[in-house]
């Protein structure tokens, strides 16, 4: 019997008695991809509401002391006295307090998707 295998970023070729079995090796491919791909994007989901808590955007608002509040304090610096409608700063805010809107979710979700895709070529 004789085997042969190339290693490709996510194709491997075998060859036994002269028959190849790339459909199978692609199929696995397509599956770890896509495993990778949803986990990213669940992760992603899951993490977003814990990062921004412990960055400090509640439900209750900025908690004191915390990033939220430094970056809430640099935002109001720069612009005068307050934090201008649409910043970076009000969207966090908005999100810490309200949660995330659907649109926010499927952004957060597709960069999650993203990283998993990504992250199938590793390993």
């Amino acid at each position: 019997m004789h085997v042969s295998e190339s290693i490709d970023t996510c194709a491997l070729s075998v060859s036994i008695n002269h028959v190849d079995y790339d459909t199978f090796v692609l199929q696995s491919c397509f599956s770890v991809t896509a495993v990778t791909m949803v986990a990213g994007a669940v992760g992603a989901v899951v993490a977003a509401p814990v990062a921004l808590w412990a960055a400090g955007f509640t439900s209750a608002g900025i908690a004191a002391g915390s990033t939220a509040a430094k970056m809430m304090s640099s935002a109001a610096v720069a612009n005068g006295g307050g934090v201008a409608a649409g910043s970076v700063v009000a969207a966090l805010q908005s999100a810490g307090a309200a949660g995330l809107s659907g649109a926010a979710t499927a952004v957060v979700g597709s960069a999650g998707a993203a990283v998993g895709w990504l992250a199938s070529f590793v390993g």
